[in-house]
């Protein structure tokens, strides 16, 4: 009996996991990083509470996503019909990855400055 399914060599396999943990390692930082910031914001007084709650909703919206295409990422590779696709499959996540991790880094930045000049500004 013969098995149909294609099977993903030890190599390939091996830069698939190496890219997943470096995309997680870097989105850990990210999400720590914010939360660090959110809460250095946050001590600062109820002004800028608003602000750091926008940052929290903002990275947990940030870590769904990323789990999201994380798992669809893994489902088409249990669909690659051979080494050709699954390089393919393999480049276009990791090339989406490092994009939507860099706007993702950029939105935060707008975020955490406007709440930091929020709470700069002067209570009148």
């Amino acid at each position: 009996m013969s098995d149909d399914r294609f099977e993903i060599p030890k190599d390939m396999r091996a830069m698939a996991e190496a890219s997943f943990d470096q995309a997680r390692k870097t989105f850990e930082k990210f999400v720590a990083s914010a939360q660090a910031t959110a809460g250095t914001i946050e001590e600062r007084g109820a002004t800028v509470r608003a602000g750091a709650k926008d940052i929290g909703a903002k990275a947990v919206a940030y870590a769904e996503q990323n789990v999201q295409a994380s798992l669809d990422y893994a489902q088409s590779l249990l669909k690659a019909k051979d080494l050709t696709e699954v390089m393919r499959l393999h480049s276009e996540y990791v090339q989406g990855q490092m994009r939507s991790l860099a706007q993702q880094a950029s939105e935060m930045g707008q975020i955490v400055s406007k709440a930091a000049m929020d709470a700069a500004k002067p209570k009148g």
